[in-house]
């Protein structure tokens, strides 16, 4: 039997939708914290979220392998990523996959520090695990490509650095097919696309797109912390986490990575800048 926490997240639906093409629905479980979300996935359903360790067990009793999706609790997540760990160890899990921060040993800024505790703690379980270091998702950017195009400007603080943006889907299914293959407990796999760009190689490829001018407006990490409060209504706490987090780790290149793992892991090209631009304009 898989499982796969967090089920009806982004990135949660993409894994379960990915499980289902290499194993019978009898075989998944969904672990969730709102049943009524997941009525959909046709799947089995479990209820039970990350700060409730006896339900968790529960979730988590007669499954073999389990991909443990990172929380998005900044302020909660070490604790609750414990009692997912703990869990499938009183469980029995037999492999546990996580998906971490792409290059996390080498971040500097708080939102990294999250990703490094959690491998420790892993490393430190009884279970076999794997670490996923998933690279930055196509969509972090690309959603906001509605409001650059009316602004005229794409606005960012990683100055130059380069990213090897993927998408969600081609993460999420490389993340299935570790977890279920064989030979990859104990490994941590750095998964990046293919190619890296800069956020002025995507403001370029808007503006071909649309056939407007988009520049790229790189903003000091202050400034642009400001930008995402006041334009876009980020909290001013997630806000500033943001703004570090892209000039100190995008800007600084900890998002790229030429290694080709994700790839070679699902079998095909990961999303490309042109596709990725399309099917945000698309939607």
């Amino acid at each position: 039997m898989f499982a796969v926490t967090a089920a009806t997240g982004h990135l949660g639906r993409l894994a379960i939708e990915s499980l289902l093409k290499k194993v019978p629905a009898t075989e998944v479980v969904a672990i969730v914290r709102n049943p009524a979300k997941a009525a959909d996935l046709g799947v089995e359903v479990r209820q039970a979220d990350y700060d409730h360790p006896e339900a968790l067990e529960a979730a988590l009793t007669g499954i073999d392998r389990a991909l443990l999706i990172s929380s998005d609790n900044f302020e909660r997540r070490v604790q609750q990523h414990r009692n997912v760990i703990a869990a499938a160890e009183k469980a029995g899990v037999s492999l546990l996959a996580y998906t971490g921060l792409i290059h996390c040993d080498q971040w500097t800024v708080p939102f990294a520090e999250d990703h490094k505790v959690t491998e420790q703690d892993l490393a430190s379980s009884s279970l076999p695990t794997v670490v996923l270091r998933n690279g930055w998702y196509w969509e972090n950017h690309t959603q906001g490509l509605r409001g650059a195009i009316a602004a005229g400007a794409l606005a960012g603080a990683a100055g130059d650095g380069r990213i090897a943006w993927a998408a969600r889907r081609d993460l999420a299914e490389g993340g299935i097919a570790v977890l279920t293959g064989d030979g990859h407990a104990g490994k941590i796999y750095e998964l990046a696309g293919d190619s890296s760009y800069t956020l002025a190689d995507l403001a370029d490829e808007v503006s071909r797109q649309t056939g407007k001018a988009i520049a790229y407006r790189n903003m000091p990490e202050a400034a642009f912390a400001g930008f995402l409060e006041q334009v876009v209504q980020f909290p001013a706490p997630l806000a500033a986490l943001l703004a570090e987090t892209e000039a100190k780790g995008l800007g600084n290149g900890l998002t790229e990575e030429r290694s080709g793992t994700l790839s070679r892991l699902i079998g095909r090209p990961t999303t490309t800048l042109a596709d990725a631009v399309a099917s945000a304009l698309a939607n």
